[in-house]
């Protein structure tokens, strides 16, 4: 019998319920927040037909008095306080037993439920792969937002909206950091003119594209949106054309698409945020302004590469400043992931500080400052550092899509059929076009060419997200009216995308049989001759004059082991090899180890490096097990093999295609070659010549198979001097390779046929001599390499098909 029990199918069902109903009824609190205390500022006021008697400045006890008692006794009072001047007895306060104060910590109690809430609806949804595996995760989770949303205002309550700078500035921080601290950087810069093209020139024909078709749509009359004017329409269109990085990312990870085609739609979708900002506030200050000169449209086009430049430049000085403060950090170990923390978000902010790329910052700071970090801080802090940016992101995430579903519910709406399907219509066309357009550009430069199934999985997965959402309502009701209106047609197009392309992307990449993301690591052999490779096309570049990418990375790399690292990483660290290092730390702790078990009369001789005199042993259990190599030490000894042990690009001069030097043993190396191509050449034209004797009995297999049945039975003839004379190794007289040839008088002899006395007199058989060591067949030729002898020893060693023999019995019997 199976038990149905806390772990059986039956409850598996059932506990998305048991946590949607749990954090539901964590949520009454909240829902009723607002009669509770209209202002969270204000002190609790008390009831009106028991007024509370304050105490210690402690609004909310729930200890009454009786009516009339109104009077506070001061501490410093001359009277006692349990008498009144008349000396009658005052009554006294009973202790506070149990007194609520929901107004201190209501901010802090329903942040703590939302997060709850978002937790348990993450848990929720895994517990059953089948919901999963079929719907995303963040289509579930704007339908819980949808029915929490429903539910406050279902009370009589008005839910809570996205704040916009709570979104900016508190949400979106950490997924950018998660996305840009652990960002694929080889993949991300060999791909770069492509996501810059994508990210740049794509949105730009986005924006304008979607932006002047609305125009149109707007102009025709009956649809009652004569109103808007083309800045409005081109602001919209620049709202809604960036790709959605949380959206992105939501969506990919779950459907695991090979490398490239993430990074390249992830790519974008990071990158495109400088270009967003630019045209949102180009075209929110154009709508302000009568009349736009051509120095307006210059200055817009310059503020794009400042706002862009400017946010990766704040985010370099940033980690780099990060990097040399970890360099101080090998005694405080603790504080080491909040610098990383703090350091990234001072980035971001100071970018929107001055209203430059915030997102563009914190990739920028987390790329540069990671190899030096990692460097110097210890493996628990990466650990650290690693799994709180993932928690945190996976969090923000989580309350982004709960709150775009509240928001759609709490909001404005302005339905409008016309406005609203065809910005939805418009969207998709101008991705497509987009893309193709792009990549058809794109392709004539790549090497590894962009297919249309690519294509199709680049533009099937451009997602809108929260982003635009913010960047609408941040939008001033006093200019922009028809604000209202470009909300719902915006949400309309993150639900399209989310949940339509979102739900059927997944089948249409197993559909179009779409290379999927490797899940197993690439061993070290594979990362050891990609790096080998690396230089290889290096010095290739060099060669040819080609100062191509692997050029570059090259001198980058030399600068940066040069200078940089002696500055970023700390101690001899930058100096020493870190394999070299690694391997006197586990020497020594080998060492120690076999000191500690008593073991240190079988150390190995190897070990001789460590200075064995200041180990002390300590008084341990005898039977101690050693611990197991853990992961993170395994990831540790693949990084540094795949960082140390391919170093030939360094150890190598530079080559130049003007200054090569000759060298001295070319000449010979060729005239080597050339004596072997005349051997084998030589061979191949005896090929032809090549004859059997056709006398059965005396033929040459049926002798060699006699010898080998006996070879004693047959002596030396002793009239054989002008015969040729054969070699046979008793040592294996079957094998073909035993049969040497001698000598033979002349050459000539090899082109006439065999005459009839030397097939009667038959061949002279002898024992072989011993060749001397040390000489080569092929440049020494002696009697026996002439051509003749070559055609003799290949009629002699060419047995034909012949049965295997039985073991103990020879070839053919003795006396046949």
């Amino acid at each position: 019998m199976q038990a149905t029990g806390c772990l059986g199918v039956p409850t598996l069902h059932k506990l998305p319920s048991v946590f949607m109903v749990a954090a539901l009824l964590g949520l009454l609190p909240l829902l009723h927040s607002h009669g509770l205390q209209p202002n969270p500022m204000l002190a609790s006021e008390a009831p009106h037909h028991y007024p509370a008697v304050v105490r210690g400045n402690e609004p909310g006890d729930f200890t009454s008095a009786p009516p009339g008692i109104s009077e506070e006794i001061h501490p410093l009072s001359k009277h006692s306080s349990n008498h009144t001047g008349n000396g009658h007895s005052k009554p006294e306060k009973a202790f506070p037993v149990l007194g609520i104060d929901y107004t201190r910590i209501r901010i802090p109690f329903e942040i703590s439920l939302w997060i709850l809430l978002a937790c348990l609806m993450k848990l929720g949804f895994h517990v059953i792969p089948s919901v999963s595996n079929i719907v995303p995760e963040s289509c579930l989770l704007i339908v819980v937002g949808l029915l929490v949303g429903g539910l406050i205002k279902g009370v009589g309550e008005s839910p809570p909206i996205l704040n916009s700078e709570i979104f900016f500035l508190f949400l979106l921080p950490p997924i950018i950091l998660d996305a840009g601290y652990f960002l694929p950087l080889r993949q991300f810069t060999e791909n770069l003119g492509t996501i810059l093209i994508f990210a740049v020139v794509g949105t730009l024909w986005n924006a304008f594209f979607l932006g002047g078709l609305m125009y149109a749509v707007c102009q025709i009359g009956g649809t009652g949106l004569n109103h808007i004017g083309l800045l409005a329409n081109l602001l919209f269109g620049s709202i809604i054309s960036a790709v959605d990085p949380v959206a992105v990312l939501a969506v990919f990870e779950e459907i695991h698409i090979n490398e490239l085609l993430h990074i390249l739609v992830f790519g974008e979708s990071l990158l495109n945020d400088a270009v967003t900002v630019v045209l949102y506030h180009l075209f929110e200050e154009f709508a302000n302004i009568k009349q736009v000169t051509i120095i307006h449209i210059l200055l817009g086009f310059i503020s794009f590469f400042v706002v862009s430049l400017g946010g990766v430049f704040i985010g370099i000085i940033y980690g780099i400043v990060a990097a040399f403060t970890s360099r101080f950090t090998s005694h405080i170990r603790v504080i080491e992931p909040l610098f990383v923390f703090l350091y990234s978000y001072m980035a971001y902010l100071s970018a929107e500080l001055f209203h430059l790329s915030g997102i563009m910052a914190l990739i920028a700071a987390g790329v540069v400052m990671r190899p030096y970090v990692e460097a110097n801080i210890s493996h628990k802090s990466h650990t650290t550092i690693k799994y709180f940016l993932k928690m945190w992101s996976s969090v923000s995430e989580t309350l982004i899509f709960i709150f775009l579903g509240v928001s759609t519910v709490a909001g404005k709406h302005y339905w409008n059929w016309t406005f609203v399907i065809s910005t939805l219509l418009f969207c998709l066309i101008a991705r497509v076009l987009g893309v193709l357009g792009l990549t058809w550009f794109i392709n004539k430069f790549r090497i590894v060419k962009l297919t249309p199934k690519d294509q199709f999985i680049i533009a099937y997965g451009g997602l809108r997200g929260a982003i635009a959402f913010s960047l609408c309502y941040l939008l001033d009701y006093s200019h922009f009216n028809m604000r209202d209106m470009f909300l719902t047609a915006i949400i309309t197009v993150i639900f399209f995308t989310v949940f339509v392309q979102g739900m059927t992307i997944r089948p249409l990449v197993d559909l179009l049989a779409v290379k999927k993301k490797q899940e197993t690591k690439r061993s070290i052999n594979e990362e050891i001759h990609t790096q080998f490779l690396d230089h290889l096309l290096t010095g290739i570049e060099d060669i040819c004059g080609h100062y191509g990418h692997h050029h570059w990375k090259d001198k980058l790399n030399r600068f940066n082991k040069k200078y940089v690292k002696k500055c970023l990483i700390a101690g001899e660290r930058s100096k020493e090899p870190q394999l070299i290092a690694f391997y006197h730390k586990m020497e020594m702790k080998q060492a120690i180890e076999l000191v500690e078990s008593g073991g240190i009369g079988k150390i190995p001789s190897a070990v001789s490096t460590v200075s064995m005199q200041n180990i002390h042993p300590k008084t341990l259990p005898v039977e101690r097990i050693l611990p197991a190599l853990s992961k993170d030490k395994e990831e540790e000894i693949r990084k540094i093999l795949r960082n140390n042990l391919q170093k030939t690009r360094q150890r190598l001069r530079s080559y130049n295609r003007h200054t090569l030097v000759a060298d001295p043993y070319e000449e010979a190396w060729n005239q080597m070659l050339l004596r072997r191509q005349k051997v084998r050449q030589l061979e191949k034209k005896m090929n032809n010549y090549l004859t059997v004797p056709a006398h059965k009995v005396d033929s040459p297999t049926m002798s060699r198979a006699r010898i080998g049945s006996d070879p004693m039975a047959y002596e030396p003839k002793p009239d054989s001097e002008n015969l040729p004379i054969i070699t046979i190794d008793p040592a294996s007289p079957q094998s073909p390779e035993s049969v040497d040839l001698v000598n033979e008088e002349m050459k000539g002899m090899s082109r006439l046929p065999p005459s009839p006395e030397e097939d009667e007199e038959g061949l002279v058989m002898r024992v072989k001599e011993p060749s001397s060591p040390g000489t080569d067949d092929v440049f020494t030729p002696g009697t026996s390499d002439s051509p003749s002898n070559q055609r003799m020893l290949r009629c002699l060693s060419d047995p034909g098909p012949r049965p295997e023999p039985e073991e103990g019995e020879p070839f053919i019997p003795k006396g046949q």
